[in-house]
C-alpha cells in the first residue's frame, strides 16, 4: 500500500465538523499530490455514493468512498477528528475517517488492496494504534502494514486475495497430546455473501466480521465477496454442505438461486457489519425450525422485508415502493396508450367496438379504438401487480402468487387502489407466517411450489371476497366521491399540498406517495374530471426542480461548480420528460437551499395548476404530451411560474451565502509548481 498513501495524505488534526467539510479537507490534499484532477468533481462523486447509503461504522470510523473517473491511481487520505464528525453511524460520530478513491476503471490488485484495509478496520488493535499514533508519517506506515499490530486472527484472515475466504472456527487438536481424540462434533456451517453499492469497503469488512463473529461463536463461515474486482464462486460442495446462508447485501445477490433450499437471513450489508453474532444466531435458529427461504430466480431486482434492527414504518414503506415501482410501467404504457387513442378518436373513442371485431385498416378511428383498448388492458393489470410486488417486497418470490391473486379479487370486487394495498400486505404477511412453521425435511422442496401458493391463496381470497372486501370497497367509492366533488379552494389547496410533496424528496418515497395518489384516480377507462386535474397537478409540480435548477445554472452559472452546470444542461431534458430526480445532484449537494425553494415553486405550480383546471389523461410524458392536456396554455403558464419562482429563491439563497471560515484551499498543479487558490464558490453580487 506503500504507493496508495504516504505522510502527506494523513491529517492528524482534521478540523472539520461536518462530512463533506472533511471530504474535501481529504481530497484536497489528493489534488495536491495530483491523485484527484477534479476536486469538485469527485467530491460530487463521493456525495453520490453517501446518498445511497451512509459510510459511517460502529466503533468511531467514517469511511467516505467512491470510484471516480477524476481519480488518476487508487489512493488513501487519513484524518483523525478531535471532536468527531457524523457519517451516520448508529453509534455516534467518528474519530477515524478514510477517504478511498478508486479510478473509474482499477484493477484487481489495487482493489484488492483497498479490501485488505477494509478487513484491518474490524481489528481493535489496528484502530487502537491509530487513535494514539503521534505523526504522519507513524500513521501512514500503521496503515500500509509497515507497523501493523499482531493480533491471534491475522493467520486466519490475512494473505489472501481471493474473494472466497473459509474461516473454521473449529478447535485444533492439542498438539502435545500423542493419543487420537475422539471426533469433534462437525461444527454449524454457513455459507455467506456481501456486497454493496461500490464493492470497495463495506463488502470486505462485513466479511471480516461474519468470520470473526463465526470463529468466536465455533461456527464455520464461508464468505463470498462480491466486490468490484469481480468474485471468486463458492464451490459448490461448499455450498451442498452449508446448514444456513446469510446474505449481507444493498445490491442484488449475484447467482442467488445456488444457495435455494436452505435457511436464510437476509439484510443489508451494514447489519453483516454491525451486529453478525445476531445473524448467526438467526440463521442457526431458523436452521432448527426447518425454515428454508427460495430465493429470486436469477437476474431479478433482490427485494428485502428489511433489516430486523429497522423499525415497522421503514418496513412498510420498502413494501409499498416495492409494488409502486413495478406498477409505474403498467401506468406510464396503459396511460400513454389511453390518452392517444382519446386524442385521435376522440372523446367517445371508449365506446367503439372491440377491434376484434370491427378494424378497417385505412380508418384512424379504428387506429385510435386499437391504441384505447391496449391500454385498458395494460391498466388492467394495475392492482394485480401492485398486490403481487407488495407480497413480493415482504416474503420474495412465494409472496407473488397470493398476491397476484388478492389483486385480482380486488379487482373484481370494486375494492380499486385501496384493495389492492390491502391484499398485498395480507398475502405478504401469511406467506412469511406460513415459513415460520416448522417443515418436515420430506415436504420441503415443495412447499414454495405447492403448499405455499396453495394455501396462501386461499386464505387471501377468503379474506377478499368474504371479510375485509365489502368495507374496503365502500371506503374506495367514498374517496372517489370526494374526490369529484373537489371544487375552488378545496381544490387549489390539494393542488398546492400535492406539489409540495413531489418536490420534497425528488422522487423518493413522498414523491412516490403523491404520484400514486394521482395515478389511481385515472387508472379507469373513464376517469373523473378531478382525477385528471389532480394528475395534471403532480405532472406539471415534478417539472418544476429539474426545470428550475437548469435555468438557474443558465442565469447565474459562477453560483454554481463546474459539474453542477454539467448536470444543469442534462436537466432541461430531464425536466422536460417529467423527471424529478434531474435535481437530486443539486439537492444533495445543496439542501438546504435547493429543497425548500424547490417546494415553493412545485406548491404554486400544483395550485395554479388546479385552478386553470387543467386535465392530463396520460400519467407521464412532460411536455411531450401537451396536446393531450385540457387547457394547455394555463397549464404551461403554471409551470412557468413554478420554475421562476424556485429559480429565483435559489439565486437569491446562494447568493446571500458567505465562503466558511478556515475553508479549505483548492489546489492546481502547473508543472513542476503547485499554486494554491481561493475555494472558487465565492458569492457573487446580485
Amino acid at each position: 500500500m506503500s504507493d496508495m498513501i504516504t505522510a502527506d495524505l494523513v491529517d492528524l488534526d482534521l478540523s472539520a465538523d461536518t462530512k463533506e467539510a472533511a471530504a474535501r479537507s481529504l481530497a484536497a490534499r489528493m489534488v495536491t499530490q495530483g491523485r484527484v484532477t477534479d476536486l469538485d468533481g469527485f467530491l460530487a462523486d463521493v456525495a453520490a455514493r453517501e446518498a445511497q447509503m451512509p459510510t459511517g461504522l460502529d466503533g468511531g470510523i467514517g469511511i467516505p468512498h467512491c470510484r471516480s473517473e477524476h481519480v488518476t491511481e487508487p489512493t488513501l487520505a487519513f484524518g483523525r477528528s478531535a471532536t468527531g464528525i457524523d457519517f451516520g453511524a448508529a453509534d455516534g460520530p467518528a474519530d477515524l475517517i478514510f477517504l478511498i478513491a478508486a479510478p473509474a476503471g482499477a484493477d484487481d490488485a489495487h482493489l484488492t488492496i483497498l479490501s485488505s484495509l477494509a478487513r484491518q478496520l474490524m481489528n481493535t488493535e489496528f484502530t487502537d494504534a491509530l487513535r494514539a499514533a503521534g505523526d504522519p508519517a507513524a500513521a501512514a506506515a500503521l496503515i500500509r502494514g509497515d507497523e501493523a499490530p499482531a493480533t491471534p486472527a491475522e493467520n486466519a484472515s490475512s494473505g489472501t486475495s481471493e474473494d472466497s475466504v473459509s474461516v473454521s472456527a473449529a478447535a485444533s487438536a492439542d498438539t502435545d497430546t500423542a493419543t487420537t481424540p475422539e471426533p469433534a462434533a462437525r461444527p454449524f456451517r454457513i455459507v455467506a455473501v456481501t456486497s454493496c453499492p461500490t464493492g470497495i469497503a463495506h463488502t470486505y469488512m462485513a466479511a471480516e466480521s461474519l468470520e470473526n463473529a463465526g470463529r468466536e461463536a465455533g461456527v464455520e463461515v464461508t464468505v463470498e465477496t462480491q466486490g468490484s474486482a469481480g468474485f471468486t464462486r463458492l464451490d459448490p460442495a461448499v455450498i451442498a454442505a452449508a446448514d444456513g446462508v446469510i446474505f449481507a447485501h444493498d445490491v442484488p445477490v449475484r447467482e442467488k438461486d445456488r444457495f435455494a433450499g436452505k435457511p436464510t437471513v437476509d439484510v443489508g450489508v451494514k447489519a453483516g457489519i454491525n451486529r453478525p453474532a445476531e445473524l448467526i444466531t438467526e440463521v442457526r435458529g431458523k436452521a432448527e425450525r426447518g425454515e428454508i427461504t427460495a430465493p429470486a430466480a436469477p437476474g431479478t431486482p433482490v427485494q428485502r422485508a428489511g433489516d430486523s434492527s429497522e423499525g415497522y414504518g421503514t418496513k412498510l414503506r420498502k413494501w409499498l415502493m416495492s409494488g409502486v415501482s413495478y406498477m409505474v410501467p403498467f401506468v406510464a404504457a396503459g396511460g400513454l396508450l389511453i390518452a392517444l387513442g382519446f386524442a385521435i378518436g376522440g372523446y367517445k373513442i371508449n365506446k367503439a367496438p372491440s377491434v376484434m371485431d370491427h378494424f378497417v385498416w385505412t380508418q384512424g378511428d379504428s387506429w385510435a379504438a386499437l391504441l384505447f383498448q391496449i391500454g385498458v388492458v395494460s391498466f388492467g393489470f394495475l392492482v394485480p401487480v401492485l398486490a403481487g410486488y407488495i407480497a413480493y417486497g415482504m416474503a420474495d418470490r412465494p409472496g407473488l402468487v397470493p398476491g397476484f391473486v388478492g389483486g385480482a379479487i380486488s379487482v373484481t370486487i370494486n375494492a380499486g387502489f385501496l384493495g389492492g394495498l390491502a391484499a398485498g400486505l395480507i398475502a405478504g404477511g401469511v406467506v412469511l407466517s406460513i415459513q415460520k412453521v416448522k417443515i418436515p425435511p420430506a415436504v420441503r422442496g415443495i412447499m414454495p411450489v405447492v403448499v405455499i401458493p396453495l394455501i396462501s391463496s386461499a386464505i387471501v381470497g377468503f379474506l377478499m371476497f368474504v371479510v375485509i372486501g365489502k368495507p374496503i370497497a365502500s371506503a374506495q367509492k367514498a374517496l372517489t366521491d370526494g374526490l369529484n366533488g373537489l371544487t375552488g379552494t378545496n381544490a387549489v389547496l390539494l393542488g398546492a399540498l400535492l406539489g409540495l410533496m413531489m418536490c420534497f424528496d425528488l422522487g423518493g418515497p413522498v414523491n412516490k406517495v403523491a404520484y400514486t395518489f394521482a395515478t389511481a384516480g385515472i387508472a379507469v377507462a373513464s376517469p373523473s374530471d378531478s382525477a385528471m386535474k389532480i394528475m395534471a397537478a403532480v405532472m406539471a409540480a415534478g417539472m418544476v426542480p429539474p426545470l428550475a435548477m437548469a435555468l438557474a445554472t443558465t442565469v447565474r452559472g459562477k453560483l454554481f461548480t463546474e459539474t453542477e452546470r454539467e448536470n444543469g444542461k442534462a436537466a432541461w431534458v430531464l425536466g422536460a420528460s417529467f423527471i424529478s430526480e434531474g435535481a437530486i445532484p443539486f439537492a444533495a449537494a445543496d439542501p438546504l437551499r435547493v429543497i425548500p425553494s424547490s417546494m415553493v415553486g412545485g406548491a404554486i405550480t400544483g395550485a395554479l395548476s388546479m385552478a386553470f383546471g387543467a386535465t392530463l389523461r396520460a400519467p407521464h410524458g412532460g411536455i411531450f404530451v401537451v396536446p393531450l392536456i385540457g387547457n394547455p396554455f394555463l397549464y404551461l403558464i403554471a409551470i412557468a411560474v413554478g420554475v421562476c419562482v424556485t429559480t429565483a429563491l435559489v439565486v437569491v439563497l446562494k447568493g446571500l451565502r458567505k465562503p466558511a471560515l478556515g475553508s479549505t484551499p483548492t489546489t492546481a498543479t502547473r508543472g513542476d509548481a503547485t499554486a494554491t487558490t481561493a475555494e472558487t464558490k465565492q458569492p457573487v453580487a446580485a
